[in-house]
């Protein structure tokens, strides 16, 4: 996710327990030593509420604005201030999730981190043919966080927080709720403009006009028609014959509908100030070539379960530098459907 250009958490070390841990399979336990900003979650806050002593969440909203949003002691309401700057990172975070498939599988309030980094991988996992319903977590059966449902229960999340912050922002409950109304109302746009945001770059769209939602829209609603591999068909816009060359794109290409997509798209270019080659280069530095693919992983870790590491370190050399198409071509392409649709994450993957 670094790499990737995605706030995150990162792994400083994993240290084996000695210990055997039961999950799909007896496995052997360890301990993931990370590196983050802070550990604070939206959990800490509704911990530190549900307190009855409102000096332990005022001492915790402090220290969070000193050490991650300085600047809000300028401001009169430095709290409502708060919610604000955690409602901008998150929506941000989300829309950068959202551009790259990220699926983070769990995204409970003590799993949205405070200074807006990807904490608690878990179950995460990557869609490979996009659906915006996609899970791979087997503890979401009913599809809570799916992938097209994360801004929603980022949105969620973000309404507990509200909640975790209303004896600081006002005295008087009414007038902290309905200030912090205000600012939950703003959320559903911000995600938009990030996202959006993230879909021109993408697209190879430096300016705005003011049909950029439906060009990418109607793009997303043409790859769910037919399946098409996310990654893939983002990175190969361009090249139109690399982005045939896998069949899970060639219904896509020989869909009507999308050669007038391209038309426009092309048109839509054209009306810029940059070249054609800069719209490209733009692109090839926001689509990734390589993700993490489900497959991959699962023979990467196979293998180092059996004492194999040099798939491991082969793997991790590819995921260092994603906007560069890899010499070997099997890590570009996603598994048989038979495999997504069987395939499952667990908290330990």
């Amino acid at each position: 996710m670094h790499a990737l250009g995605v706030p995150t958490t990162r792994s400083l070390a994993v240290m084996l327990t000695g210990e055997v841990v039961y999950r799909a399979e007896p496995l052997s336990g360890a301990v993931l030593t990370r590196v983050a900003a802070s550990h604070i979650r939206v959990g800490t806050f509704q911990y530190a509420a549900s307190i009855d002593d409102k000096n332990v969440l005022k001492t915790l909203a402090d220290y969070t604005i000193n050490r991650h949003f300085p600047e809000l002691n300028q401001q009169a309401n430095r709290y409502l201030g708060l919610l604000n700057a955690v409602i901008d990172v998150q929506a941000n975070l989300i829309a950068n999730w959202m551009g790259i498939g990220f699926i983070h599988g769990v995204m409970n309030t003590d799993n949205m981190s405070i200074p807006g980094e990807t904490i608690d991988y878990g179950p995460c996992a990557f869609i490979n043919a996009y659906h915006p319903q996609t899970v791979f977590s087997s503890i979401d059966k009913d599809g809570r966080y799916a992938f097209g449902n994360q801004p929603m229960i980022a949105e969620w999340n973000l309404t507990r927080f509200a909640e975790s912050l209303l004896p600081l922002i006002d005295e008087n409950q009414p007038e902290a709720i309905k200030l912090a109304v205000e600012c939950l109302d703003q959320y559903q746009d911000k995600f938009r403009a990030a996202w959006l945001n993230v879909m021109r770059k993408k697209l190879g769209l430096f300016n705005t006009e003011a049909d950029d939602l439906s060009l990418a829209e109607d793009l997303l609603m043409l790859m769910y028609k037919h399946q098409a591999d996310y990654t893939n068909t983002f990175r190969n816009l361009v090249d139109l014959s690399q982005l045939n060359a896998h069949e899970s794109n060639c219904e896509l290409m020989s869909d009507g509908a999308f050669k007038n997509w391209s038309v426009k798209w092309h048109e839509r270019r054209s009306r810029q100030a940059e070249s054609m080659q800069e719209s490209q280069a733009f692109m090839d530095s926001h689509n990734p070539s390589v993700i993490p693919r489900n497959h991959l992983v699962e023979e990467v870790l196979e293998r180092a379960s059996n004492g194999d590491m040099l798939p491991f370190h082969d793997f991790l050399k590819v995921l260092a530098t994603p906007y560069t198409e890899p010499k070997d071509k099997k890590y570009l392409f996603g598994p048989d459907a038979k495999f997504d649709n069987s395939y499952r994450t667990f908290c330990g993957t």
